[in-house]
């Protein structure tokens, strides 16, 4: 099973997000852990964490959060898709990161 990390500033909208993404997993049949987190709770615990995606609106902190954790991928999403809350695609980002 692989644990996607979605980060954003508080992790509200992010959590949204999530939920489509799980029903996108879900309908495609993939085995994925999916959750929420502030980049404050996330900088204290990337532990199993496959990949971390960041909301578009702090995507100034990629190069801060890939110094954290340089052993996993650290992408931003892409801003159209998180605004259209694109589950299925952005999971599909994070399936291909992780070469999936």
């Amino acid at each position: 099973m692989k644990h996607i990390l979605l980060v954003c500033n508080a992790g509200m909208s992010t959590s949204m997000l999530v939920k489509k993404m799980q029903d996108a997993a879900k309908e495609a049949n993939v085995d994925v852990n999916i959750e929420a987190k502030s980049v404050t709770e996330a900088k204290k615990d990337l532990e199993g964490v496959h990949i971390i995606l960041l909301g578009p609106q702090i995507r100034y902190e990629l190069d801060n959060i890939k110094a954290l954790a340089p052993d996993i991928p650290v992408e931003a999403i892409n801003m159209q898709d998180y605004g259209l809350m694109n589950g299925k695609k952005v999971l599909e980002q994070a399936l291909k990161a992780i070469g999936e």
